[in-house]
């Protein structure tokens, strides 16, 4: 399965600084990145999990102790096709059901 990669601002919103900082830290090397298209800048999640404490120490920024909820979220977000979808063919097998159950 192919990993998903973090846009600019997916990255901001996890470390809590701004999209514009991102970019600088990424073009000074201090942010692992990967450039698509030759412009637009994308992440591994597992490296910025890596750089986050050094970064909210150099931002002097609280670090989170919500876990839970991030890793709720990190759940939804990567899962959000497979979510949707089984609720669509959920909603489908209950409309078949009621028919044949009710159509009498």
């Amino acid at each position: 399965m192919k990993e998903k990669l973090l846009t600019t601002r997916e990255v901001s919103r996890i470390l809590g600084i701004p999209e514009g900082e991102i970019i600088n830290l990424s073009g000074s090397k201090l942010i692992p990145h990967f450039k698509v298209g030759g412009k637009f800048l994308r992440f591994r999640r597992e490296d910025i999990v890596k750089i986050k404490p050094a970064i909210k120490k150099k931002y002097h920024l609280p670090l989170e102790n919500n876990q839970r909820a991030e890793k709720i979220k990190d759940f939804l977000y990567f899962n959000d096709f497979y979510i949707i979808s089984s609720a669509i063919i959920l909603v489908l097998i209950w409309i078949i059901v009621k028919d044949i159950l009710f159509s009498t």
